[in-house]
């Protein structure tokens, strides 16, 4: 069991992501972001190799731990497990569900991405923990992503009983209308690393995510 509110600590929920960084370190922005009030952490590196992506996620946790903020890693077991991190998140193309909370056992989060209710509820039966639900909106994030309607959000959050967050071109402008689909918040990679002042962004979305 976790020794937390898992769906309080989902509702503005930061991803990280190196696109915006300019002259600021990595470490500076998310701190900026845990002062602003994400209540929790992804860390994500795409392209970092293991032994730099396990260092960085060590330090990073430090940090989230004196927020009391869970950080979560994206895509990569083996950091996740020995990095200390709360938990891990996986996409549809990952490591299968069943295998991933087998290797993290019952004390860590397992988030999986949805874009179908037949995919939340495959994650769900597997022993996903929450659900990462979108892209909503077109995001220069992940140009790939395939886009999923307000409607289907809803429709996937009545479908599990597992708590669900929005992810994908989100803002503090377009998420006001989501916010009765039933999702309990809403996971933000721009709209937190690419402002020019993070911590006041973080604040104005967490007066805007009211759940």
């Amino acid at each position: 069991m976790l020794n937390f509110d898992l769906r309080a600590a989902l509702r503005l929920y930061a991803i990280t992501d190196r696109a915006w960084l300019g002259n600021q370190t990595l470490y500076a922005q998310v701190e900026a972001a845990l002062s602003g009030g994400v209540t929790m952490l992804q860390l994500r590196e795409k392209d970092m190799p293991d032994d730099l992506f396990l260092a960085e996620a060590r330090q990073i946790k430090q940090l989230a731990d004196a927020y009391q903020v869970p950080l979560i890693i994206n895509d990569n077991l083996a950091v996740a497990l020995s990095s200390g991190a709360a938990g891990l998140h996986i996409g549809q193309d990952d490591c299968p569900v069943t295998a991933a909370r087998q290797a993290l056992g019952a004390e860590k989060i397992l988030g999986v991405s949805a874009q179908t209710v037949e995919q939340a509820l495959a994650a769900e039966a597997a022993g996903a923990d929450y659900l990462g639900v979108g892209a909503i909106y077109s995001t220069a994030t992940k140009t790939d992503a395939k886009l999923v309607s307000p409607e289907k959000l809803a429709e996937i959050c009545r479908a599990v009983k597992i708590p669900v967050v929005a992810i994908g071109g989100l803002t503090a402008d377009n998420l006001p209308p989501l916010l009765a689909s039933g999702i309990v918040g809403a996971a933000l990679v721009s709209a937190v690393f690419a402002q020019p002042d993070i911590a006041a962004a973080c604040r104005r979305l967490s007066e805007v995510i009211k759940l």
